[in-house]
C-alpha cells in the first residue's frame, strides 16, 4: 500500500480547502482535524473524507465561509447556529468556548444547530484534556440506524466521545458511534472494495446487507439500515445502543431547537441536495473545581493501569484502554505516513486536476 508523509497531506488538504473558498485559518483547523483522524488510524474520517466536503461545497449545500450566530449566551452555557458552515470550524470554536467558560464557572457547555459534519469527536474532547479538563461531545448525523425491533433508518450513527486527562502518555479517550460500526467505515470498505460484515446492517426484510457499494446506495434511499450496538435483539443489548443513539439525538437537537431524524437527510422536499442541518453538543468540566488535578489524574491512571494489567482471556495477548491504540498508531503514521488505497488516490488525483494542484505526485 502507498503511504504519503503527513506534512505533504496537510499541505494538500489546506490547498484544497482554500481553493474552494475556505479562509486560511479555517482551512488550517479543518486540515488539523482530518489529519488527526489519519494519525489515530481512523481512516474513515481523515483524508478519505476530504472529497465529501469538497463535493458538498461545490453543490452549494455547505458554506466554505463559516458564519456563527450566537442565539443565547448565559454564564456557563451558549447556543449557536452554524449556518451550514464548516463543521470542524464550528466545533473547534464551540469547544474552545466551552473550555473558556469552564475556566470561569467550572463547567462550560455549548449546543449547536445547523452545522455540518465535524470529523472525529475525539479531536474536540482532546482539546479539553490538553487543558487538564474533562471533555465530552456528541453529534447527530444522517439517518442510518433503525430502532430496536424496527427497520427504518431514523437515527444517525450518533457518536459519543468522552476524554479525561491521565498521567499516561495519552488521555483516556472514548470515541465511538452508537451503531455497531460508523457509516464512514462502510465508505472506507467501499474504497477498499471489501464486503460489509454480516450483522452491521439489514434491509427492510431484516436480512443482512453485505454488498458494500449497494448498501451505501440503500442507506441513501432508506431501504437499508445500520444496526445499533447490540444488533437487532434486546437479548444482545440492542436496546442499549438504540437508547444511547436517541440520547445523542436529543442532546444534538432539543437544547438548540435544531433538526433531527429525517430532517437530516440532506434533501429538500423535491429530493434535491440540501444542507444537512446537523446538531452538536460540547461540554468541558474544570477538574480543579472538584478535586486537585494531581489526585484526579492519579485515580484515572490507576483505573486504566488496573484494567491493562488484569488477567487475559485465553488466546488474547493484551488489554488496551480507550485512546491507547490511537496513541500508538500516531507514532507509526508519523514515521511511515498515511496509507492511501487506490480509490482514495483517484479522489486525490481528481481534486488536484480540477483545482490545478500538484503537491502530491504518485
Amino acid at each position: 500500500m502507498l503511504h504519503l508523509p503527513v506534512p505533504e497531506l496537510k499541505s494538500f488538504i489546506f490547498e484544497v480547502f482554500t481553493h474552494i473558498g475556505v479562509p486560511d485559518e479555517d482551512a488550517r483547523i479543518c486540515g488539523e482535524v482530518l489529519i488527526a483522524s489519519d494519525l489515530k488510524g481512523i481512516e474513515s474520517h481523515g483524508i478519505g473524507r476530504l472529497k465529501m466536503y469538497y463535493d458538498r461545497i461545490k453543490q452549494g449545500i455547505q458554506s466554505p465561509v463559516t458564519k456563527i450566530d450566537v442565539i443565547r449566551d448565559r454564564y456557563a452555557t451558549a447556543v449557536w447556529d452554524g449556518n451550514h458552515g464548516m463543521g470542524h470550524v464550528v466545533a473547534y470554536k464551540a469547544m474552545q468556548t466551552a473550555i473558556d467558560k469552564a475556566r470561569q464557572y467550572g463547567l462550560g457547555c455549548v449546543a449547536v444547530r445547523n452545522s455540518t459534519h465535524y470529523g472525529i469527536c475525539g479531536y474536540y474532547a482532546e482539546m479539553a484534556t490538553k487543558q487538564n479538563m474533562i471533555g465530552l461531545t456528541v453529534t447527530n448525523a444522517r439517518p442510518s440506524i433503525c430502532p430496536t425491533h424496527g427497520v427504518d433508518p431514523l437515527l444517525g450513527t450518533n457518536p459519543i466521545c468522552f476524554g479525561a486527562p491521565t498521567n499516561l502518555p495519552y488521555p483516556f479517550l472514548y470515541d465511538a458511534a452508537t451503531s455497531i460500526s460508523q457509516r464512514g467505515k462502510i465508505e472506507q470498505l467501499a474504497r477498499e472494495e471489501k464486503p460489509t460484515p454480516s450483522g452491521w446492517a439489514i434491509n427492510k426484510e431484516g436480512q443482512p446487507c453485505t454488498d458494500t457499494a449497494q448498501l451505501l446506495k440503500d442507506l441513501v434511499s432508506q431501504t437499508a439500515a445500520m444496526l445499533p450496538i447490540g444488533g437487532t435483539d434486546e437479548l444482545s443489548g440492542s436496546h442499549k445502543g438504540y437508547g444511547l443513539a436517541t440520547m445523542v439525538e436529543i442532546l444534538s437537537a432539543a437544547l438548540q431547537d435544531g433538526s433531527y431524524t429525517n430532517q437530516l437527510l440532506g434533501q429538500d422536499a423535491g429530493g434535491k441536495p440540501a444542507p444537512y442541518k446537523l446538531g452538536h453538543f460540547f461540554l468541558a468540566i474544570n477538574i480543579d473545581f472538584f478535586i486537585e488535578l494531581d489526585r484526579f489524574k492519579a485515580i484515572t491512571t490507576d483505573i486504566c493501569t488496573q484494567l491493562q494489567n488484569s488477567s487475559l482471556l485465553p488466546g488474547s495477548k493484551r488489554i488496551w484502554v480507550a485512546g491507547e491504540k490511537e496513541y500508538e498508531n500516531e507514532l507509526k503514521v508519523k514515521q511511515f505516513g498515511v496509507p492511501i488505497v487506490p480509490n482514495l488516490q483517484k479522489n486525490i488525483e481528481q481534486m488536484q486536476s480540477e483545482l490545478g494542484l500538484n503537491q502530491i505526485k504518485f
